[in-house]
């Protein structure tokens, strides 16, 4: 995957974000979040409580390969998207005590359905932001069509499922997106980096 294009889209995200929550975000949001329809509802709220257990899978699976296989490479990836994950985590609860955004629902209870009732504060999705951590991280570890393609899809899904249970506005999920490749991004150039200086010293 080229990573410089990978940043670009964490800079577009952010300013998405930006250009939503001055206007098109409680618009699409309603459009989304939609009626009650009792299965979907329960589905969606039934997929976006386990994925904190398929972000953490994450990073647990290229740990396990890496022992497995003897694999230093797979062991570093699967600390690198651990990392990614805790980061945005820390930050994501930062920003949220910082801009202290009320729910969707909370702030127009005339127009938007809650189908979950978390307290905490919007902004940002704190799920999207370590579903697209994962997904990023697992990109980058495995650069392949048929790896981006679904990780990014359940990202994807795990923002849609926020937006459809009214917990978030379209700028909290695009944020969130935004701070979860960035997350990845800034880990994997860690990694690069210490795995480069590693390799160098070893070569003396």
């Amino acid at each position: 995957m080229n990573i410089k294009k990978l940043f670009l889209t964490f800079w577009f995200l952010l300013f998405t974000a930006v250009v939503f929550a001055q206007g098109l975000d409680l618009n699409l949001l309603k459009a989304i979040n939609g009626p009650v329809n009792t299965t979907a509802d329960r589905n969606w709220k039934y997929f976006t409580r386990k994925a904190i257990f398929i972000d953490a899978s994450v990073p647990a699976s290229l740990l396990i390969a890496g022992f497995i296989n003897h694999d230093n490479e797979l062991k570093a990836d699967g600390l690198q998207a651990a990392s990614a994950i805790i980061i945005a985590g820390g930050t994501n609860l930062l920003v949220k005590k910082i801009v202290n955004r009320p729910r969707p629902f909370v702030t127009h209870p005339d127009v938007i359905i809650p189908k979950d009732h978390p307290t905490d504060s919007s902004f940002p999705s704190g799920h999207t932001s370590a579903a697209f951590a994962a997904a990023t991280s697992l990109s980058l570890a495995i650069p392949k069509w048929y790896v981006i393609a679904p990780s990014f899809a359940y990202a994807g899904a795990v923002g849609y499922s926020r937006m459809y249970l009214g917990v978030h506005y379209p700028s909290d999920v695009l944020a969130g997106a935004a701070l979860g490749v960035g997350s990845a991004y800034l880990t994997y150039k860690a990694q690069q980096w210490i795995m480069g200086k590693k390799k160098k010293h070893e070569g003396y």
